[in-house]
């Protein structure tokens, strides 16, 4: 007899996400991502939390910054950055 409660949800209990590889392909190198996002520009990160907010609310900001690393080859807000405008000085 099958257990009850868990309905369609299976044994992870988290139900039905989608298909992460292709969100990732579509905002990465994909079309959102050359045309929406364009990655390597200033504001890249912006752009990207912008257009996810929308779909993934409070998880987009991580999101984005996964999909920056992955993009660009640095994590937003470092000195190595395109888009970094300032530098801060230590004194």
């Amino acid at each position: 007899m099958a257990s009850k409660g868990r309905g369609s949800r299976g044994r992870s209990g988290r139900g039905n996400r989608g298909n992460a590889a292709a969100l990732k392909q579509y905002w990465g190198p994909g079309k959102g991502g050359t045309t929406k996002i364009r990655w390597n520009t200033p504001s890249d990160f912006t752009r990207c939390n912008r257009h996810l907010r929308r779909y993934l609310g409070s998880r987009a900001a991580g999101y984005c910054a996964r999909l920056h690393r992955d993009m660009t080859g640095v994590w937003p807000g470092d000195r190595r950055n395109v888009g970094r405008t300032s530098v801060r000085r230590r004194r």
